[in-house]
């Protein structure tokens, strides 16, 4: 992880980078296309937008402004849950595509563990994946027995798994049985949505370093080895937090992070929330 075109290795060979943009509550229009492209314009490889997001458009075209060639570009969006299940997820899909300008997508994921769909969901992302519209396939919010469930009748497996992950969220039980079965975790909400950015313990290690709180929380992310989408609509913000790629996190600091976990979430429970 030497800057911020760093990546992983997908189970299938695909290369993902350790370092995106998230645009979670960025607006379509100006507002998105502004932010994509600072991004871009910074280094950023990675987008991650959703059809639940309402920005698809707005990315494609920042896409397109971009001047950077789609093939260096790695893009993620996801199924929303009302279109969930096997045809549903295929149309849901192609109008994806459509609205990204995109003839295809690096990384498609299931955004919710609809129950009774989500397996007829992954039928067809494993559709995609075998048509060749999408080079890697994953799932957002599942839990272990969500996986396991998948699992037992998934011709492929998932490649991502992207979860609320954050140091009041350290998620380390579901963050080693996906190591086990070799699939790379992806932090959400790795900010906690600005709940974490007053925390004493990580202000310290940060004035040590010189760096932001925000700063240090994405360095635990990627010493953890979990792919991290920090959203921002301002430019400065957006290079500030790609600079994480010059220091280095000890290993007690990375002890006194961890141990800020309280399984406390900002978002749903993916076992409670109304589907």
């Amino acid at each position: 992880m030497k800057n911020l075109q760093s990546t992983t290795t997908l189970a299938n060979g695909v290369e993902m980078p350790w370092f995106g943009l998230g645009v979670f509550k960025v607006e379509d229009g100006q507002e998105v296309i502004n932010s994509v492209k600072a991004a871009i314009k910074a280094g950023y490889k990675s987008i991650d937008t959703a059809k639940i997001y309402e920005n698809e458009e707005g990315v494609g075209q920042a896409i397109k402004e971009s001047g950077v060639a789609r093939e260096e570009l790695f893009i993620t969006t996801k199924v929303w849950n009302a279109d969930q299940g096997y045809e549903s997820t295929l149309e849901a899909f192609e109008t994806s595509l459509n609205k990204l300008g995109l003839d295809y997508l690096d990384l498609y994921l299931i955004h919710w563990p609809v129950e009774g769909k989500y397996k007829d969901t992954w039928r067809a992302l494993e559709k995609l994946y075998k048509d060749g519209k999408v080079r890697a396939i994953g799932v957002s919010n599942f839990h272990i027995h969500h996986l396991e469930d998948l699992l037992a009748d998934a011709e492929v497996k998932p490649m991502v798994n992207q979860v609320e992950l954050h140091p009041l969220l350290t998620q380390v039980e579901l963050r080693e049985y996906c190591k086990e079965q070799g699939i790379q975790i992806e932090a959400w909400s790795p900010l906690a949505q600005g709940e974490l950015l007053d925390n004493e313990v990580l202000k310290e290690i940060a004035d040590k370093h010189g760096k932001s709180t925000a700063q240090i929380i994405l360095r635990w992310d990627l010493q953890n080895e979990i792919v991290t989408i920090p959203k921002s609509i301002k430019e400065h913000r957006i290079i500030e937090n790609a600079t994480i790629f010059d220091f280095e996190l000890s290993s007690e600091e990375v002890e006194k992070i961890n141990a800020l976990n309280q399984n406390h979430r900002v978002g749903p429970d993916p076992d409670n929330f109304d589907f």
